[in-house]
């Protein structure tokens, strides 16, 4: 395998309750650098270019510039150009509060009672309402589907969730229709009871027809929306610091060596969770520098064969297929499982036929 992807070490994420404002001092290694590419790099609150701009245009960032007596406050816009010493003052609004509403949304129901609900979950559905996504979300799903039976466990926002996927991975997820369940599920995940299988199709050769990634895994500190893979032995701390461990078991199932047509191999691999970090498996794959067909984030776009197929993807090719707990008040074992997505089937079908 590749060197892993290295990102330094960096604080713990903030939390944006705890921190509404905050004061910088620009240093001279910002000198010239425009104000809303300052704000991403240097704010804790880990902002993306578009949110300090908005933060900006929205008068929520004042600037003390000049020395002694020349010194001045001003109102700066995105293009101001730092200088060494400049003061900011950077209000974060707070958080605007939001209903969440029942939506009649079709939900692919694999198992269902009085506890617990089993969905599979279509690519291109956010499993929970944030910024950006209101609406059409599974939860809306869950409410019209369940009424009042959710757990409150997750709060107004995340009735019932006790795990989740990727908006663009499809497949099996539990939910809890009661705060015992709940509970009761969520220790599962912490003893790793609960197992979880994943098949992808990842860029490239995987030489070992099986193995354990072990890269623990943090937030990357240069772009909020990803994760990154960091040294293993790098210390962490999985009661919530920012680097946590992370482990995945993988399998190869199929190698498609299309090389001479498409100038890059294919493997087809199964992938088991001992641990469910954001992002895990795209990371564990993109740090062994084989990068999951179509991820946008981890480097799985751009293949000949990728943009041949387009149409067919859906953003990174991973399927939650398979799903085994404990049923939180029978205690009886129960595996549940469910095929490929016609799209993600239909790419796979391709691969062979080119080999």
């Amino acid at each position: 395998m590749s060197d892993p992807i290295y990102i330094p070490d960096t604080e713990r994420e903030p939390d944006l309750e705890e921190a509404r404002a905050e004061v910088l001092t620009v240093t001279a290694e910002f000198a010239g650098v425009r104000l809303d590419r300052y704000l991403t790099e240097a704010s804790a609150m880990k902002l993306t270019r578009a949110a300090a701009v908005r933060l900006i245009e929205s008068g929520c960032v004042v600037m003390e510039s000049g020395e002694g007596k020349g010194r001045r406050t001003v109102a700066p816009d995105k293009n101001t150009k730092l200088k060494t010493g400049d003061t900011l003052t950077v209000t974060h609004p707070e958080a605007e509060e939001y209903d969440v509403l029942p939506e009649d949304i079709p939900l692919d129901v694999v198992f269902e009672d009085s506890d617990i609900i089993v969905v599979n979950k279509p690519a291109g559905m956010v499993v929970h309402p944030a910024p950006g996504n209101y609406t059409g979300t599974l939860v809306n799903a869950l409410l019209y589907h369940c009424g009042d039976s959710l757990s409150g466990v997750g709060g107004v926002k995340r009735p019932g969730i006790v795990h989740r996927i990727d908006k663009d991975t499809s497949g099996l997820l539990v939910v809890a229709k009661n705060d015992e369940a709940h509970t009761k599920l969520s220790a599962q995940l912490k003893t790793h009871t609960v197992s979880r299988v994943y098949h992808a199709v990842c860029i490239g050769n995987l030489k070992e027809d099986a193995g354990t990634l072990t890269f623990p895994v943090g937030r990357n500190p240069t772009d909020r929306k990803k994760m990154a893979a960091f040294p293993v032995g790098t210390p962490t701390g999985d009661s919530g610091g920012a680097i946590r461990t992370a482990i995945t078991h993988y399998t190869v199932l199929e190698r498609f060596p299309t090389g001479a047509k498409w100038g890059q191999l294919f493997t087809y691999v199964q992938c088991e969770l001992e641990t469910g970090r954001t992002h895990q498996i795209r990371v564990h794959m993109a740090a062994t520098g084989h990068p999951l067909l179509g991820d946008p984030l981890y480097g799985g776009e751009g293949t000949r064969f990728g943009k041949v197929v387009a149409p067919l993807l859906h953003g990174q090719m991973l399927h939650a297929k398979e799903l085994k707990l404990i049923h939180p008040r029978t205690g009886e074992e129960m595996r549940f499982e469910c095929g490929l997505p016609e799209d993600f089937e239909a790419v796979v079908e391709r691969l062979r036929k080119e080999c």
